[in-house]
């Protein structure tokens, strides 16, 4: 699973549309977000993320964006 469709599914617990929302860009971006890697996400987005998180009350962790925990990677 890549670093951000675990924050997706995991931590923000949303669907693709509802996750792009929240990035402020496109499904299909979230999508190939996932397939592709991260390496097109830029820091207002990962900004954005974050501020996301907090808001809901969301304990934040960065390094999510580059790795996701072992137990995700795992599968």
């Amino acid at each position: 699973m890549s670093a951000i469709a675990h924050i997706r599914k995991n931590i923000f617990v949303a669907n693709q549309d509802e996750f792009a929302s929240i990035a402020g860009v496109t499904q299909p971006t979230v999508s190939r977000w996932e397939r592709s890697g991260e390496e097109s996400i830029t820091l207002e987005q990962m900004a954005r993320i974050r501020a996301a998180a907090e808001e809901r009350g969301i304990a934040w962790n960065d390094r999510w964006f580059f790795e996701p925990p072992v137990a995700e990677c795992a599968q």
